[in-house]
């Protein structure tokens, strides 16, 4: 083990000021070497997240330390150096990040990071680097949201909103292997068939259909009995009322904007957040994941791969323009 560096500097994505894609910028910053319990990653690719958007505008939940803010929360690579502490990892490790980062401190945007051993965990040898880039943060975001927290098992409904995100498209796939039955909702036509080649039971299109009818039509009259949503906002009632009496929401999203919870609903509301999943909750989520790209069950839908750091903006616009399906990568 060593705690050296190969180059003294590494290229990061850096923002001094709150805005769209323009205000990201490309720097070469000091790279230092890992501390007692801190990697250091070549990153090979990075996967974008609707929560890197909102931080870059100053609507995430926690705000950027502005100017020359970092960010990213998933990333894949090889590991190029450890700390004198670490233990579950050595120099040439295939890994992937997510866990506990803080953005503005610890953004993986570059194409070498340091982190701490806790917010890295293992990518097989099978899984290529593109895969692990769009993998962690979506599927243990599903599966903490659907089984840990919303209870979901063989044989439920699951209404899933905004399902041709990537989180959404994680859903579809990850209420498959645990039995349930994935309806999924999108807000044009034209994404339809992509939902149900990914496995969606059903494709509600919510710009024309009457979503609550709908549901309640393709489970014989009852209802869903999950609804995992990422929008919130004055759209979660509408989307409520197409679960059964006494069914469950999670609302991990905010793209709707402010939750109001109308009173007396007959429904256990949750809301999620990764980062909170307890411990044991974790181990699962990472092992359920390691399982499925193991056997091919899990596999992210990629939306578009572009390739180099300087391509991140672009990136960043499609993932603004809504009009893709499944994970954005970076390669690098």
């Amino acid at each position: 083990m060593t705690n050296t560096t190969p180059t003294a500097t590494a290229r990061a994505v850096l923002f001094d000021e709150l805005g769209g894609p323009d205000v990201l910028r490309i720097e070469d910053v000091p790279l230092r070497a890992p501390g007692p319990a801190e990697l250091l990653i070549r990153v090979e690719a990075l996967g974008l997240n609707r929560a890197e958007a909102l931080f870059r505008a100053g609507e995430y939940y926690y705000l950027p330390t502005l100017p020359g803010s970092r960010l990213g929360y998933e990333a894949s690579g090889v590991v190029e150096a450890v700390g004198d502490q670490v233990t579950g990892f050595r120099p040439g490790d295939l890994v992937m990040t997510g866990p506990g980062i803080e953005m503005g401190a610890q953004g993986v945007y570059g194409d070498r990071i340091v982190l701490p051993e806790t917010a890295v965990v293992p990518r097989r040898a099978s899984v290529d680097a593109v895969t692990g880039a769009a993998a962690w943060l979506t599927y243990t975001t599903a599966y903490g949201g659907m089984v840990e927290t919303g209870g979901m098992r063989p044989g439920d409904h699951v209404l899933i909103t905004g399902a041709s995100s990537g989180v959404g498209t994680a859903a579809i796939q990850v209420a498959r292997r645990v039995g349930a039955v994935p309806i999924a909702t999108t807000r044009t036509e034209a994404k339809r068939q992509a939902l149900l080649d990914l496995g969606a039971e059903h494709v509600v299109v919510t710009d024309g259909d009457d979503l609550p009818k709908e549901v309640r039509r393709v489970t014989g009259g009852d209802g869903a009995d999950l609804l995992f949503d990422a929008i919130g906002g004055p759209e979660l009632p509408h989307h409520a009322s197409a679960l059964r009496k006494r069914g469950t929401i999670v609302v991990y999203g905010w793209l709707g904007g402010t939750i109001a919870f109308p009173m007396n609903w007959p429904q256990t509301i949750h809301t999620y957040a990764n980062f909170d999943l307890p411990a044991d909750g974790m181990r699962r989520a990472n092992a359920f994941l390691d399982a499925g790209l193991r056997d091919g069950a899990l596999r992210p839908r990629i939306a578009e791969v572009f390739q180099g750091l300087d391509r991140i903006r672009d990136a960043h616009r499609l993932m603004e323009s809504n009009a893709h399906t499944g994970k954005i990568v970076v390669a690098l």
